[in-house]
């Protein structure tokens, strides 16, 4: 963890006005800013699959433009863990002042109790940084012959999948596997087969043998050797696959799966006004090229240039991909309380 540097807040002060407009308008730093040098720390709360693009990417390279542009020292301050524990160590009270979140319902859980006033959708691309497709981990060989979601529901697979009550990794899983069916059935019969969908859930589920608290406890538990399939994050299965040569995964492509798109925001109730001038500059930083191009190198999609994801050739290509927007989901507005809790809770886990 990096030492906060201190802040002579009166030299920052006389030019915070301009700095907002400035990281508005070019998405960095005034040269002002940096007269007499000076620092500020950022602190960062994100989900779990995060820590990797910023800690080895972003974070360095922004640091690196504010000291060479403006002489100014960035220093970071991270947490990682599940999507929805992150939020709730902010409501109890952590100094977060920016959040990265798996799910959207997260973001808006922390502007219902106040602690975000400003509105994310009006950042670039509505807010969101980054997506990535939900796919299946496998055993070398694939010895259980699972090609699809559905094949988890077979009899005798032993499946790792994080717990959804901690983690909103495991909540995109869950639309993953109910809206695949919906998809497929659509495309099948002209119309979406919701039995279907909540037969195919009750299957799987009943095939979990472990709940981990994130989708990184999960990948961690699959990587010890538990289980026969995991469902993961594609850039988390391939962030294994590249830091274990000798894994015995491999990756399965479902032929329908759902997109996860992950919100950034300010947590406006912490920081100075200064602060803010400095974290707003990192907020509009996140949706450069260069960041983008970060996220897409550590296995993530782009969020606001498609292109940029031909330069990493391991991302797969999706036969029918969808978001939680698509109508037979109807966004986190309808798909939390529908699918995740009258569904999956009700229906599924309940009576498991």
């Amino acid at each position: 963890m990096i030492i906060q540097t201190s802040i002579n807040r009166f030299r920052f002060a006389a030019v915070a006005a301009v700095l907002l407009s400035l990281a508005t308008i070019h998405g960095c730093l005034p040269k002002s800013m940096s007269e007499g040098g000076g620092g500020i720390n950022i602190t960062l709360y994100g989900f779990s699959i995060m820590k990797e693009p910023l800690e080895k990417a972003i974070y360095p390279a922004f640091a690196a433009k504010a000291k060479r542009e403006h002489n100014l020292d960035i220093h970071f301050t991270s947490s990682f863990a599940g999507s929805e524990t992150v939020t709730n160590q902010i409501l109890q009270g952590v100094k977060a002042q920016v959040a990265i979140l798996s799910i959207e319902r997260d973001a808006d859980r922390l502007k219902q109790a106040g602690f975000v006033t400003s509105d994310w959708h009006l950042l670039p691309q509505q807010g969101i940084v980054n997506k990535t497709p939900f796919v299946i981990l496998v055993r070398k060989g694939n010895p259980k012959g699972i090609h699809d979601f559905s094949d988890l529901a077979k009899p005798g697979i032993r499946l790792i999948h994080p717990d959804p009550t901690s983690s909103g990794g495991a909540q995109w899983s869950i639309l993953a596997m109910y809206g695949s069916e919906l998809v497929k059935s659509q495309k099948q019969t002209g119309e979406p087969d919701r039995a279907r969908a909540l037969q195919t859930l009750q299957a799987i589920w009943h095939n979990v043998i472990t709940t981990p608290a994130s989708a990184r406890e999960a990948r961690t538990t699959f990587e010890l050797g538990n289980g026969d399939a995991l469902i993961t994050y594609e850039l988390d299965a391939l962030l294994m696959k590249q830091a274990n040569s000798k894994s015995d995964a491999e990756i399965v492509i479902p032929e329908a799966t759902i997109l996860s798109e992950h919100p950034a925001v300010v947590i406006d109730r912490n920081g100075s006004a200064v602060d803010r001038q400095v974290i707003d500059a990192f907020m509009q930083y996140l949706w450069s090229e260069e960041a983008q191009r970060a996220f897409v190198k550590f296995n993530f999609r782009s969020a606001t240039n498609d292109a940029l994801n031909q330069e990493n050739k391991e991302l797969a290509t999706i036969k029918y991909p969808f978001t939680v927007n698509d109508p037979l989901l109807g966004g986190w507005s309808r798909a939390y309380p529908e699918i995740i809790e009258g569904i999956f809770r009700d229906q599924v886990q309940r009576r498991k």
